[in-house]
């Protein structure tokens, strides 16, 4: 079928974006940014991982942005988070890879923020090549049948909830961000994002 720029039929699809990064991989961090508790908090953990390309090369130059609810389950609504203070918990928080693309939050660990639903972090990866941005979320390991009825991660096959899941380790809860490939993290869409 011809279409013609007048004709209301014509496709509206959008143009490529520009791709993101590595500027933000030295305007974005700032001095504690990974650091939503002090380390010597006594309820701090570690969320921490590698950011890894299609073949599982390390990716130096990611940064991610981290959400969550408080130990309660509520959505923090305090400010601070550009300005840390030491002592207030504002649920959010900044790390840029290094080298070997290992990242590392010092957080308090989530409750859940609704009934039904399984402690996460909230994760945005922002990394070269991307044309936008990528959500996921890390859960916490726990008893299958809270995972298995979290409303998200029950939507995920089976075999791709791993890649969603964060492995327990002597350090707090390890969570690798495979960007391509068979073990390619599940990515989430929002409207409008």
């Amino acid at each position: 079928m011809s279409r013609t720029p007048g004709d209301s039929a014509v496709s509206r699809a959008a143009t490529p974006g520009q791709t993101v990064g590595p500027f933000y991989g030295f305007a974005l961090p700032y001095a504690g940014d990974h650091l939503l508790v002090p380390a010597s908090h006594p309820d701090a953990v570690r969320l921490h991982g590698r950011v890894l390309d299609g073949a599982g090369d390390p990716v130096p130059d990611a940064l991610l942005e981290l959400w969550q609810a408080d130990p309660a389950g509520r959505v923090p609504r305090a400010t601070g988070s550009l300005r840390r203070d030491g002592y207030t918990f504002t649920g959010w928080g900044r790390c840029a890879t290094d080298n070997e693309g290992r990242f590392s939050f010092t957080t308090l660990r989530p409750g859940a923020a609704s009934d039904g639903a399984a402690p996460y972090f909230a994760l945005t990866v922002f990394a070269r090549g991307l044309l936008n941005r990528l959500f996921t979320r890390a859960y916490l390991p726990g008893e299958p049948s809270v995972l298995d009825a979290d409303p998200l991660l029950s939507s995920v096959a089976p075999a791709r909830r791993g890649t969603l899941v964060t492995r327990p380790d002597e350090h707090g809860f390890a969570f690798d961000v495979r960007l391509q490939g068979a073990d390619e993290t599940v990515f989430l869409a929002y409207p409008r994002h």
